[in-house]
């Protein structure tokens, strides 16, 4: 089992000139854990799970992935998940194409259906029901599929998205794998199993991962794709790790690595992440040995 670091909380201690500082140490910091993975979210505003005011300080992910590349080389990025509501597909291809080459090929794009409606009607951009949000976010990976294929640039005709080119020059140095998070069993699973490298969930249990699982098994084996391809992982919470209880953090991943998760991601919430992930960095080693 992998660990990724995934920050959701930009009020670093310092005022807002320290935050580049500080990201450019998380990346350090992270890549000398061994970790396998730094994401951070989509949202422009903050959001209520992290306990804090949607005034609190909010970064744009993409930009702040680009800035992460520079200061890292051998980590995978990402963000959990982009909204597929911000960025029109092509142009979100596009992004993430630019973030894997300036990166040397470690770019993941982690996308989802979105669901923040304050944030939207705060900045204006439109919220579809949550029935054309899962449509697009079909439709959004359909594209990316067909701009990261050299063999095609020709046009894309869908219900919500029509593309006259599909165009992508540079092409990614490695395709971006594709995260899909959530857990909805209806839709999300299904399009894990239709497109997906990778899904996310929440690891509230084992028992609720176990059944989320064997959705998406049920998925594959309706769609003829391979479960065993699919990377499983979570998102950890319960028991909410930190540096004081790596022992306890580590017995409580033993159960999802029996069933098959290969990378835990964890989230600092503290104003000095970079302190926080060093303090995480011998649960590496110790999660690796669980399988």
């Amino acid at each position: 089992m992998e660990l990724g670091f995934h920050l959701p909380i930009f009020d670093i201690d310092g005022d807002t000139g320290a935050i580049a500082g500080e990201l450019a140490r998380v990346g350090a910091a992270a890549e000398a854990s061994g970790a396998s993975w730094l994401s951070f979210m989509d949202h422009y505003f903050q959001i209520e799970p992290t306990g804090l005011p949607a005034e609190a300080n909010m970064l744009e992910g993409y930009t702040t992935l680009g800035f992460l590349a520079a200061h890292t080389s051998a980590i995978d990025l990402g963000l959990l998940v982009t909204g597929v509501t911000y960025r029109h597909p092509g142009l979100l291809a596009k992004i993430v194409t630019t973030l894997d080459v300036l990166s040397g090929g470690r770019a993941v794009l982690g996308v989802g259906a979105a669901w923040f409606e304050r944030e939207h009607h705060g900045l204006g951009v439109p919220y579809p029901p949550v029935g054309e949000r899962f449509e697009r976010l079909e439709e959004t990976l359909r594209i990316c599929a067909q701009m990261w294929d050299p063999a095609e640039n020709g046009p894309f005709e869908g219900k919500h998205y029509q593309l006259a080119e599909t165009l992508c020059s540079p092409q990614p140095i490695n395709r971006p794998k594709v995260l899909i998070g959530g857990g909805g069993e209806r839709k999300t699973l299904r399009l894990v199993a239709q497109y997906g490298d990778a899904c996310n969930l929440f690891g509230t249990s084992p028992e609720d991962v176990r059944h989320k699982l064997d959705v998406l098994r049920g998925h594959c084996d309706d769609v003829g794709r391979d479960y065993a391809d699919i990377r499983k992982t979570i998102i950890a919470g319960n028991p909410r790790p930190a540096p004081d209880n790596l022992d306890e953090f580590v017995r409580a991943m033993a159960p999802y690595a029996e069933l098959g998760v290969q990378t835990v991601i964890v989230t600092p919430t503290t104003g000095s992440p970079a302190a926080w992930i060093d303090g995480m960095a011998p649960a590496v080693p110790r999660l690796a040995e669980l399988g």
